[in-house]
């Protein structure tokens, strides 16, 4: 039977993340206790979320799945990770990846090639189906014995995966007022709410989310529809995803810079970066109220600093 422990041990994977405590000097950190989740140190490829939802995709099989079928865009940090992970393992994978790059391939359709990766390039109208039933049925006739994974690895199991990163938490501090995480597909969101609201000692944690697409509602919906039940400890904040899903500004990418040269911490521009632009203007903003402490999960994904 397949463990959480026994995969981590054959990917190196470095669990727990640290805890790290973040001093930046920007206006109005001094009166906040700021913390970073570091899950971009789980692994140098298969890091952040991308890891903590896909180990239960493969913790729920009796054993390890002889083919892997997933969806990404051309430069997916989901596919990227899981490309990675069933090359170790010695699991077939394909791609099912939105628009045609066969002629451009990106960095991350380059590290899918090297790792033996099947790639599916698909029309943006058959890639809207993706969630659909009867594709999904077609799917499973042309991959016989095949497992098929949601698009950003998001779907119940995921959150259970998610969830370690309030055990973990549970462990490392106490009094969290505030996590604070970027959103795209929501399973994140969805498995820190949904833990959080169960562990005696985060039941009055707010997590709340950064939106790194625009998606007023939409997002929500992606959340509301992972979790079993309705939670009140969750909200999602839409004002600064800027020109879009991985449409980097000026400002960004700055921040960017700085994160890396001033506090040695890596970051890219269409999760994390925009993660901690928002907190830097939320704090200037008095947002938070003086001696509130907040855990910023960095969901890592640094790849995309190579597009």
């Amino acid at each position: 039977m397949l463990t959480s422990s026994t995969l981590e041990s054959r990917l190196s994977i470095q669990r727990p993340s640290p805890l790290q405590p973040f001093t930046p000097d920007w206006p109005g950190a001094q009166h906040l206790r700021l913390f970073i989740k570091r899950d971009d140190t789980l692994h140098s490829i298969i890091s952040g979320n991308k890891w903590r939802k896909l180990s239960e995709q493969l913790v729920q099989c009796s054993s390890l799945p002889t083919h892997i079928v997933s969806f990404g865009g051309g430069y997916s940090n989901h596919l990227h990770a899981l490309g990675y992970l069933c090359g170790q393992l010695g699991i077939l994978f394909t791609a099912i990846v939105r628009g045609d790059y066969s002629q451009n391939l990106t960095p991350m359709l380059h590290d899918l090639q090297r790792w033996q990766s099947k790639v599916c390039y698909v029309s943006r109208i058959e890639y809207q189906q993706r969630n659909h039933p009867d594709y999904l049925h077609q799917l499973g006739q042309r991959y016989p014995d095949s497992i098929i994974i949601p698009e950003g690895g998001s779907n119940q199991t995921a959150l259970h995966g998610v969830g370690q990163i309030i055990k973990e938490l549970r462990t490392q501090t106490e009094n969290i007022d505030a996590i604070i995480a970027p959103v795209a597909s929501g399973a994140t969101l969805a498995g820190l709410a949904q833990y959080c609201a169960i562990q005696p000692s985060f039941e009055r944690t707010q997590v709340i989310g950064i939106a790194v697409l625009k998606g007023v509602d939409y997002l929500e919906s992606l959340v509301s529809n992972l979790l079993t039940h309705t939670l009140e400890n969750w909200h999602i904040e839409h004002q600064y995803c800027g020109r879009g899903y991985a449409k980097a500004d000026a400002e960004v990418l700055e921040l960017c810079t700085q994160m890396h040269h001033q506090y040695d911490i890596p970051i890219e521009p269409v999760y994390s970066g925009k993660l901690f632009l928002a907190m830097k203007k939320k704090i200037a903003a008095g947002d938070f109220a003086p001696g509130s402490k907040l855990v910023l999960l960095h969901t890592g994904g640094l790849q995309g600093n190579r597009n």
